[in-house]
């Protein structure tokens, strides 16, 4: 790995790996940090140009961040953990379940998709607009990382053999039958429906993190 990533870890026991979403940071996670931290040793990561992490040299794609989390477990001798990825840190968990399915013990993903068009258009449109008014060099790179997203094919999903919980609001960016493929893919999943939008994990905490634990338990 070209660059080292910043990360925080708390807790004791089993490992459980936290991903952030797009533009976001460790800090957002500050709920499931403290919370999961009283069960397990809790390890959340800023990804590769967010939070303190450098942008480092290497293309900015989902694929470079699921390559810096497997380079994050050899570094630090991690043979197998859990993984909770929220928004883009689902998208990357994914891609790293689908490669290195055996490094995983239980897989929860939050509000993730397979490609652009797993995204209700009024979302897509949106992000378009601010990539397009957006001045800032860094911040334009960070938006076109979920514009320019490689699409991950709902076969390659079948690789994946870790028992996983795939989570999504109600009333989320997500395309319902989007994450409804997703779970038909994946045969050990579960999919969990929770009342609230895209950003269920940080309004309703108390919700989400009862769910994630009680199939982190199974």
């Amino acid at each position: 790995m070209d660059i080292k990533l910043n990360y925080v870890s708390k807790g004791k026991g089993d490992i459980l790996i936290l991903l952030h979403g797009n533009e976001e940071n460790i800090s957002y996670l500050k709920a499931q940090i403290d919370f999961f931290s009283k069960h397990y040793k809790v390890i959340a990561i800023d990804t590769r140009g967010h939070g303190k992490s450098l942008r480092g040299i290497k293309p900015l794609t989902y694929e470079t961040l699921a390559e810096d989390l497997y380079d994050f477990f050899l570094e630090h001798k991690i043979k197998k953990a859990s993984v909770l990825g929220f928004s883009d840190g689902g998208n990357i968990a994914l891609i790293f379940a689908i490669h290195h399915s055996e490094m995983i013990d239980k897989l929860i993903v939050v509000g993730a998709n397979l490609s652009l068009s797993g995204l209700k258009a009024d979302a897509i449109k949106d992000m378009k607009k601010e990539y397009h008014d957006e001045k800032d060099v860094h911040r334009k790179e960070i938006i076109a990382l979920m514009l320019n997203q490689k699409e991950i094919k709902k076969e390659e999903l079948n690789s994946i053999s870790c028992q996983t919980l795939i989570v999504v609001g109600d009333d989320d960016v997500i395309v319902k039958s989007h994450t409804e493929m997703i779970h038909q893919n994946i045969k050990n999943s579960e999919l969990l429906i929770l009342k609230g939008d895209h950003f269920i994990i940080y309004d309703d905490p108390n919700t989400f993190n009862k769910a994630a634990y009680d199939f982190m338990k199974i």
